[in-house]
């Protein structure tokens, strides 16, 4: 038999499910698309610059930020996981020093992460507010329920 999670095992009957942050799921996302990037501008500098840089410290350096970006994945919904995804999008910009045109890339992606994490911010307000006044609603007509 399946070993059951912590909320399989605490889940009730007519129990609400919780909300997911639809911030936390932008920047999931983003961090994915962005982790992706990093592997291919890996094997740009990798075939531009290996014998500059060395092949080992570029290949090394570029999956282990890769396997950076995939694990703040797991933490941005901690209070200091969002701010290690703030950082994680100035390593990206950074990246130009290696690879000029990461500047551009980087730049794009920073823009989109703001965007992101705004947008998502203001949805999961938006999303409480519903939530109250539904619940406001049922309360004051239980006869329409």
């Amino acid at each position: 038999m399946a070993r059951l999670t912590r909320a399989q095992r605490e889940w009730r009957p007519d129990m609400p499910k919780k909300r997911r942050s639809v911030r936390v799921m932008f920047a999931s996302i983003l961090l994915l698309t962005e982790a992706f990037v990093v592997f291919f501008a890996t094997l740009v500098l990798f075939g531009l610059r290996a014998r500059e840089l060395g092949a080992g410290p570029v290949l090394g350096g570029g999956l282990g930020l890769m396997a950076v970006f995939v694990l703040a994945c797991a933490v941005v919904s901690r209070p200091w996981g969002m701010w290690l995804a703030w950082a994680l999008q100035l390593v990206l910009v950074a990246l130009g020093f290696f690879e000029p045109m990461m500047f551009v890339v980087g730049g794009a992606l920073l823009i989109t992460w703001f965007f992101a994490v705004r947008t998502g911010a203001r949805l999961d307000r938006e999303n409480v507010h519903r939530e109250r006044e539904q619940a406001e609603w049922d309360r004051t007509h239980p006869d329409d329920a």
